[in-house]
């Protein structure tokens, strides 16, 4: 288990040898609403020389639960994602929110040994490509200016921001632009902004203006809930409409 201030442990050793397969974890909300990030993951992955998996049984990580205090329900969700992917050397999940549940957090809510060896074996996208496969330049090209939001969970407890930026700075024509106070939180926090709505809000529309001040035309994201949040808030902004949001896997399989 990490402690504040240590970045999340992963099962990384022996590195991945060519030909490995990947098995691909899909969160709730990208399976029930945007699918076709999970598309995206899974050719990116491939295009790399990675066999792409797809365990059926799988579900939640059981995040939901763990965050509104669910514990006995969420350990059960999480045995179940243990034994889906306890065959699976690499796990490859497209956000960071739900790789930290799964890295940190499992062995919280259950220190089973074996629980625990699971969750450590699934990385972020970002990370994987980057760290563990050494890929940096995945020949995309997409010719706007782009800033990035990297989600509390991924910044805070798996360290991600190297990851997603040197994938963004290689993309071919791409402008980057930062992103002012690009640490915040944008708001979302899951079940937070179902309780808190108010509060919320008001850290999503000061995120959504912050993208407004980078002069981005494109905003990504390792985590679709958050661009979910603020994206919403822009969206309905007549000064923002020109404004889109994008996973970090649609942007990085973009080919002019």
């Amino acid at each position: 288990m990490s402690t504040p201030g240590e970045i999340a442990p992963r099962r990384d050793s022996p590195p991945y040898q060519p030909g490995e397969p990947v098995a691909l974890f899909i969160p709730c909300y990208i399976d029930q609403f945007y699918p076709q990030i999970g598309t995206a993951t899974a050719d990116l992955l491939r295009r790399h020389g990675c066999p792409v998996v797809f365990p059926e049984k799988q579900t939640c990580c059981g995040q939901p639960a763990f965050n509104s205090g669910y514990w006995d329900e969420a350990r059960g969700v999480i045995r179940h994602f243990a034994r889906t992917f306890a065959d699976h050397r690499w796990i490859v999940c497209p956000s960071g929110s739900c790789t930290a549940m799964c890295r940190v957090f499992f062995g919280h809510v259950d220190p089973d040994e074996q629980v625990v060896d699971v969750g450590r074996r699934v990385f972020e996208l970002s990370e994987f490509l980057v760290d563990i496969l050494g890929v940096t330049d995945t020949g995309a090209c997409f010719p706007h200016k782009v800033a990035l939001h990297v989600g509390c969970h991924g910044l805070r407890e798996l360290g991600l921001s190297d990851q997603p930026l040197r994938l963004l700075q290689s993309v071919r024509e791409l402008e980057y632009v930062d992103l002012p106070n690009a640490d915040e939180c944008c708001g979302f926090g899951g079940t937070f902004s179902v309780k808190m709505p108010g509060t919320s809000i008001a850290m999503g529309r000061t995120k959504a203006e912050n993208v407004l001040r980078s002069g981005a035309e494109v905003v990504a994201s390792p985590d679709v809930s958050c661009l979910m949040h603020f994206g919403g808030i822009i969206a309905r902004d007549p000064a923002m409409k020109h404004i889109r949001t994008m996973h970090l896997a649609e942007l990085l399989n973009h080919h002019a």
